[in-house]
């Protein structure tokens, strides 16, 4: 571990040259991702009053929430590429700037084209945005931080559902009938049009590496960058196999047991988003303002295990067991979910638990695919584990709203979540070995 190899004020100086950076570019990308997953996922409030007003069926709701990964997983692997060519300020400005504009479209929609057309585009514009912050954080911290880092990003998946319940319920259940308009089309404006002040932000806030920074000290540059240094030639010379380029990556077994926990993990997440406030509300909760406050419960607790786990993680510099833990709770809370749906406290107490679960794991999984990739196959390597879970993003909504249509009920996609994490759980643990650190 590079941080290893230095004094005691060398530790300390490090400390503090970290600290700047985190405190300079976590807290934009943080609110960032908060603005994106909203834009993305309010269309689960919105379905409160969207499908009746429209007419769409859950298939319908289904094939649209899934597009969006459609169109996310068709770009991410050359947003990333384009990213590490022109630098992570104008490809984040640009991704910005482009979805907060779709999403505030959606409030003018009137048929199933029109909304499937959007979700398609939204996914399209957001598409790099995550994969692409990975890859930059690589860029500014070395390997034996990044679970800490990662799991402060992935905290605005977390936050978004704290506040977004609550904000759509506000939203929808007060300025339901201004200018004419329903709540649900206040929901996508208000929601949508931050996006855009974001992305004119980055382009003065965003510095693409340390070397290029006007904010750190030339000593702070120094040792930073002698320590991001130190780190990638301690990855080389270490017993974990590392690929520098991406035909090496793809050849990679490992790749692909990272894709699949991609895909529970994403899709998971995903299918809270769109179906957490339908399982309260046919749990019994009528009231839409009610609803958001409730749902919101979830991810408030998701938040502190989020952040503990990541702590703990970096502290033991293990992620194998962290991950296979988190997605065994959250996949066995999804099983039990249809038996249990019916009692209010009961759901709320076992989507807790799947919430918790799923975002403890997102700090070390995140952190994994930097372990083994660099150079050229960071970049592509990251975005591919990435598509991996868009593609089941957009498959896995078409399905649950196919099976909801179906057979009445929620039951079935809810067992499909338990199983994907429950798999996934299993191939972590017995198919990625210990990182082991020089």
């Amino acid at each position: 571990m590079a941080v290893h190899q230095q004094g005691v004020s060398g530790v300390q100086e490090l400390d503090l040259a970290y600290g700047k950076i985190i405190r300079r570019i976590v807290p934009f990308l943080v609110v960032g991702y908060i603005a994106a997953y909203l834009d993305r996922s309010n269309i689960g409030f919105a379905r409160v009053q969207m499908l009746g007003d429209l007419g769409f069926s859950e298939l319908v709701y289904g094939i649209g929430a899934g597009l969006f990964y459609l169109g996310y997983s068709a770009f991410e692997i050359p947003s990333n590429l384009l990213l590490k060519r022109i630098g992570a300020r104008l490809t984040f400005a640009r991704i910005m700037i482009l979805w907060g504009a779709i999403s505030a479209s959606f409030a003018f929609i009137t048929t199933a084209f029109q909304f499937n057309l959007l979700r398609f585009l939204l996914g399209a514009a957001e598409a790099g945005f995550f994969p692409g912050v990975l890859l930059y954080i690589t860029f500014w911290v070395p390997t034996y931080r990044r679970a800490r880092i990662t799991a402060m990003f992935m905290s605005a998946i977390v936050i978004s559902g704290l506040i977004g319940g609550p904000l759509a319920g506000l939203i929808m259940g007060y300025m339901d009938g201004i200018a004419g308009m329903r709540g649900w089309q206040w929901l996508f404006i208000v929601e949508g049009l931050p996006s855009v002040a974001l992305g004119l932000l980055a382009l003065v806030w965003l510095t693409d590496t340390p070397a290029t920074s006007n904010w750190l000290t030339s000593r702070e540059k120094e040792i930073v960058l002698a320590d991001l240094k130190q780190d990638e030639e301690s990855r080389r010379k270490s017993d974990v196999k590392v690929s520098h380029n991406l035909l090496d990556a793809l050849k990679d077994w490992r790749l692909y047991i990272l894709g699949f926990m991609s895909i529970a993990l994403i899709s998971g997440i995903g299918g809270l988003s769109f179906w957490l406030p339908t399982i309260l509300q046919n749990s019994g909760i009528e009231n839409v303002v009610t609803l958001g406050f409730l749902s919101g419960i979830p991810y408030l607790i998701a938040l502190i295990v989020q952040q503990w786990v990541a702590h703990h993680s970096d502290k033991t510099q293990e992620r194998r067991l962290h991950v296979s833990i988190c997605a065994l709770v959250c996949g066995l809370s999804w099983v039990l979910l249809p038996a249990l749906a019916h009692q209010t406290w009961l759901a709320l107490l076992l989507l807790t638990l799947a919430c918790a679960g799923a975002f403890g794991a997102t700090g070390p999984f995140w952190s994994m695919p930097a372990s083994f990739l660099g150079g050229s196959a960071a970049a592509g390597g990251i975005a591919l584990v990435t598509t991996f879970g868009g593609i089941s993003g957009f498959i896995s909504p078409i399905f649950v709203g196919w099976a909801a249509d179906l057979t009445g009920s929620l039951s079935a996609g809810q067992y499909y979540y338990g199983g994907l994490y429950l798999i996934a759980a299993v191939a972590i643990f017995l198919g990625t070995r210990q990182e082991r650190r020089n």
